[in-house]
């Protein structure tokens, strides 16, 4: 396997009940990704690409520069953590995606956001 790009992302997840209105299909979670540069290039996110879907199977795809404003710079061993939040329209659902990175060469590469999934406490068993 090629270590010169590795990029974990990770993420946890939280229900905010205070945002949400289950009687409106209004369900907002927060979530917090922990982005870690394992290679042995430095890299740049530019981009990101989320994909999320609800219980219903409706999907929204969300595509913007950078994260929470920012287009972090992650040299080997450092990493990047942030928090935001996603509304979907059922108690359950999942997001992935994946963040456009460039190196310090102009190579570009995707990291992968494996799927997490958004649930109301309680919700799944």
């Amino acid at each position: 396997m090629n270590k010169k790009y590795s990029i974990e992302v990770d993420a946890t997840t939280s229900f905010l009940e205070a945002q949400s209105e289950p009687e409106a299909d209004r369900y907002v979670f927060a979530y917090t990704i922990t982005i870690r540069n394992n290679g042995q290039q430095p890299a740049k996110l530019l981009n990101r690409h989320w994909i999320i879907t609800d219980a219903n199977g409706k999907v929204q795809e969300v595509r913007g520069e950078g994260v929470v404003g920012e287009q972090p710079y992650l040299s080997p061993g450092e990493f990047f953590r942030y928090t935001s939040a996603a509304m979907i329209e059922t108690p359950v659902g999942t997001m992935r995606g994946e963040y456009d990175m460039v190196s310090d060469e102009g190579e570009r590469f995707e990291a992968a956001i494996p799927a997490f999934t958004l649930a109301v406490p309680r919700t799944l068993h």
